[in-house]
């Protein structure tokens, strides 16, 4: 990333403008033109610097579900079950741990019937159980990482 993708990442943490033309607007507060933004941001995403660029809805209030989720996985199966977790949609920040419990995600659905669903094939295809972990109370830490 050169300084301006950079300077991209951290103005978009910080708020997205709801007006008719966002783009626009950051990109004159970036000091470029909206269609330079645009092409960036595209490039960032398919560089996959960015995995996900998009608005975060409180899933609950909606009717769906997140749940932080861990297994016990051996060192010698990590990749494999890696690779099945990842390759569901409804998988969101899987990541390791050193813990007993090393692998972490959350999933992410519709409803929570899906998020039972997702848990349950996860358990059936990699052959090990799956803890959920489910919010009992909400905490905004309003994160920033600085690019």
């Amino acid at each position: 990333m050169d300084a301006l993708d950079k300077a991209i990442v951290n103005q978009l943490q910080g708020g997205f403008p709801i007006t008719d033309r966002p783009y626009a607007e950051v990109a004159e507060t970036l000091g470029i033109p909206e269609a330079e933004l645009l092409a960036r941001l595209e490039s960032l995403l398919s560089r996959g610097i960015l995995s996900r660029f998009g608005p975060m809805y409180h899933a609950e209030r909606l009717g769906g579900s997140l749940i932080l989720t861990a297994m016990q996985v051996p060192s010698e199966d990590y990749e494999r079950v890696a690779e099945i977790v990842n390759a569901m949609p409804e998988i969101a920040h899987n990541y390791e741990r050193e813990h007993v419990l090393n692998m972490w995600f959350v999933v992410a659905t519709e409803t929570p019937e899906a998020a039972q669903a997702a848990l349950d094939a996860i358990a059936e295809k990699t052959g090990y159980p799956v803890y959920p972990m489910p919010k009992l109370k909400e905490f905004f830490v309003g994160l920033r990482l600085e690019a």
